[in-house]
């Protein structure tokens, strides 16, 4: 930003509650390109998490999509109107019936009193003289005879054409989807009206802003030191020999690649960092420490790395004797964070990320105890998104995985330390790799030679 922007001033007031100004340091920037540039490095567009979990209709809580809480909304809400209506329908009926008691005695009034007067239980008689029901009966001896002068007569027939209208309107409501529908959009409208406000943030669907850096598509040497500083060398062929690194460190590995692939760095926590090889700076130098490119946890150390095209396909494993395949694309991330990829336990580290070829038909695995299995590739699980994965050899209590290295049909190297701490190495093809292997999650078999292994090497 400091490279393009010029000026910022803050215009807003009276006219303009909100104005800011920016003015870029280049006349010829293009305006759209510029625009994009505040967007995706500045907090003019911001993104807000929504936590849309929600108890539905059926009791129980749970993440669902704008469109299916909407959905539950109005359902709940046609319930809501349903019952309600329900209910006046209810008191309604009541009051009518109540009314209609009371009209059928209006015109005998002198014999209603006369009954009143002379019977001992009137309720029985009036029930009997004016075919009332009990309800009717009951409320006819609590009113009181000024309520049955003509003028109440009048107000009684008219609460009663009143309430059947309503009755009526009522029940063409539950009757009728439609009428039902056009009353709830009326009262959400009608509640817009009332308490809505006009948005204050605008929403609509749009992308979001991105600056996109063209890189060069061009074959380099990515360099990695033992402590972990990262430089690339243009091209490929370069003597690993001549390349030099600060007091007490040394080489790790050199990875030929290209200037649009990743480097990825796998630390002690099972997540795996990546840093694009566009990223790295020039050979001149000792190169720039792996953590200033990244947000490392604390305590974490990132103990292995590689770089390669997005389509690598990559052996993942731990010392536990867990492991699976996948791609590197599926391990690579934007985050500075890394993302977790490796599930381990307490005291498992993950094993250097070994790369699958076509020419690769089988696996090897080697344990601390020097016993070594090897079995085909094809028992090996493909997982995109990362896990624990399937266990690639039996372990005794408390025996480390040390290797799983991808072999071809040519067989392995097996290199290590003898007696006296001589460096031998022993090739295993033919016999003597078919003796050694099986199936997967199997033991495997203990080397019978005196050397304490370390290193696998296939065979090419």
């Amino acid at each position: 930003m400091l490279a393009a922007l010029d000026t910022v001033r803050d215009e807003s007031g009276r006219e303009a509650a909100v104005r800011l100004v920016f003015e870029p340091k280049s006349r010829n920037q293009d305006q759209t390109e510029f625009a994009n540039l505040l967007l995706a490095h500045t907090a003019l567009e911001t993104s807000a998490p929504i936590n849309l979990v929600m108890i539905g209709l059926d009791g129980r809580p749970r993440q669902k999509p704008l469109l299916s809480i909407l959905q539950d909304w109005v359902a709940f809400r046609f319930e809501t109107v349903t019952r309600r209506t329900r209910f006046r329908l209810q008191k309604v009926d009541d009051r009518i019936h109540i009314l209609e008691g009371r009209i059928a005695i209006l015109l005998n009034i002198d014999e209603v009193i006369r009954i009143i007067r002379q019977a001992d239980e009137p309720k029985p008689e009036l029930i009997a003289a004016f075919k009332l029901s009990d309800r009717q009966a009951e409320d006819i001896l609590e009113i009181r005879l000024r309520q049955l002068a003509r003028l109440e007569t009048i107000k009684v027939q008219q609460e009663l054409d009143t309430l059947r209208s309503e009755r009526a309107g009522l029940q063409d409501l539950l009757d009728s989807p439609a009428s039902m529908k056009r009353l709830v959009i009326k009262e959400i409208e009608t509640d817009g009206k009332q308490y809505g406000d006009k948005r204050r943030t605008l929403i609509e669907a749009a992308e979001r802003a991105v600056v996109e850096q063209k890189t060069i598509d061009e074959p380099v040497t990515v360099i990695i030191s033992q402590k972990g500083w990262l430089r690339a060398r243009t091209a490929h062929g370069h003597d690993a020999s001549q390349f030099t690194f600060k007091a007490g460190d040394g080489l790790y590995r050199t990875f030929e690649c290209r200037t649009v692939d990743n480097v990825l760095a796998f630390g002690s926590n099972g997540r795996a960092y990546t840093v694009p090889v566009s990223a790295l700076p020039g050979a001149r130098g000792d190169g720039v420490p792996v953590t200033t490119l990244l947000d490392v946890a604390p305590g974490t150390h990132l103990m292995h790395y590689f770089a390669g095209p997005a389509d690598t396909l990559l052996l993942i494993a731990s010392t536990a004797g867990y492991g699976f395949a996948t791609k590197l694309a599926d391990i690579a991330s934007r985050l500075r964070a890394g993302k977790s990829f490796l599930t381990l336990d307490e005291g498992d580290l993950p094993l250097a990320p070994r790369e699958i070829t076509a020419h690769d038909k089988d696996l090897a695995c080697l344990s601390e105890k020097g016993r070594l299995l090897v079995f085909g590739l094809d028992e090996i699980k493909t997982m995109s998104g990362g896990g624990r994965g399937l266990i690639l050899m039996e372990l005794e209590k408390g025996e480390k995985l040390l290797v799983a290295q991808p072999i071809g049909p040519r067989g392995v190297m097996v290199s290590g330390s003898g007696r006296g701490g001589k460096q031998l190495e022993i090739n295993l093809v033919g016999a003597a790799l078919t003796a050694v292997s099986g199936k997967r999650a199997r033991k495997g078999k203990r080397l019978e030679s005196t050397i304490k292994p370390s290193v696998l090497t296939p065979l090419r």
